[in-house]
């Protein structure tokens, strides 16, 4: 039997836990070569490190990769509803204690859709979402995890969120003027630009309500929580929605 490692970053435990819940459950249903997934949740599991290594002291993360190494060293696969925190733990996961374990770890980590796509290879899904909804491809996922094709690339085009959220039955995906632009969220700097980062996440939000998007979806709860924010402040009719959500409704 596969064992999949449930890592669910600080921010989504504490705001959104109905999107951990649903990636569990989501990661229930699915099988790897015919056979069966568990998942476990390590409950000594801490933050990744991303805030402090974002904000130059990564050298005060060594604790926690000490900890995340111990707790997630043993599974067959790493799964994040969170491309951000995916991607810090793919590239900046060491430790001091044992390289190679953590090197190992490093390579099992996988962003959900990542995952769903690359692994499991879904090729179809038993949801229903009956709504207009826009996808926000968040930076890190799309430029770090190469969930989606940028833009500004002159190559075919591909997205894995976007193969997920079409296999979801009654849904209706809006085209976007921008589809991949940056909300300005990016951790830290919404604290320290915050003005400029507000700004960005009023042109993101402008461009899925002009296109009449009744939800926005996409990898990264950082990203949907930021644009979340912003709606709320305009009494915004549009509401944000992790696609784990989506994908297992």
């Amino acid at each position: 039997m596969t064992t999949v490692g449930l890592f669910v970053p600080c921010y989504v435990d504490q705001f959104y836990p109905k999107a951990a819940i649903a990636t569990l459950e989501l990661l229930e249903k699915q099988q790897i070569n015919g056979g069966p997934i568990q998942v476990v949740f390590p409950k000594g599991q801490t933050c990744c490190g991303q805030p402090m290594a974002n904000s130059g002291f990564e050298h005060l993360t060594k604790p926690l990769n000490e900890q995340f190494v111990e707790q997630f060293g043993a599974v067959d696969y790493i799964v994040s509803p969170s491309g951000s925190c995916a991607l810090h733990l793919k590239e900046h996961l060491h430790s001091d204690r044992n390289e190679d374990r953590a090197t190992a770890t490093r390579q099992k980590v996988y962003e959900l859709t990542e995952f769903l796509t690359d692994v499991v290879k879904v090729t179809h899904l038993k949801a229903r979402f009956p709504y207009r909804v826009g996808l926000h491809q968040s930076c890190h996922g799309l430029r770090g995890l190469h969930l989606s094709q940028m833009s500004e690339l002159v190559a075919s085009p591909f997205s894995k969120p976007m193969q997920l959220l079409n296999m979801v039955d009654g849904i209706e995906m809006v085209n976007l003027d921008r589809p991949d632009e940056c909300c300005g969220f990016g951790g830290t700097f919404c604290v320290v630009e915050e003005a400029v980062s507000a700004k960005m996440g009023k042109d993101r939000v402008a461009d899925h309500v002009r296109h009449g998007a009744e939800y926005i979806t996409g990898a990264d709860l950082s990203c949907l929580m930021h644009l979340e924010g912003i709606l709320r402040r305009q009494n915004s009719r549009t509401k944000v929605i992790h696609i784990a959500e989506i994908l297992n409704s």
